[in-house]
């Protein structure tokens, strides 16, 4: 479901423009700032990186079952 949802100009333009080098849409580039602020607000003692790594984690797709053996 979309919904739409007024921005400043600003706001839009750096997604867009940091969108771009990561090869993210406008759209994906503002959720994937939204679920980094959302994960930093619920873990403030996370550093940057273990954030991003969670956040790659969660788009890798499990390709076969591990096993520890």
């Amino acid at each position: 479901m979309s919904v739409n949802v007024k921005l400043s100009e600003e706001l839009v333009a750096e997604a867009k423009r940091l969108g771009k080098v990561h090869h993210r849409s406008l759209p994906k580039q503002i959720e994937y700032w939204s679920q980094m602020g959302k994960i930093a607000e619920e873990n403030p003692d996370l550093p940057f990186a273990m954030i991003k790594d969670i956040l790659i984690a969660r788009e890798e797709e499990a390709t076969e079952e591990y096993s520890f053996d």
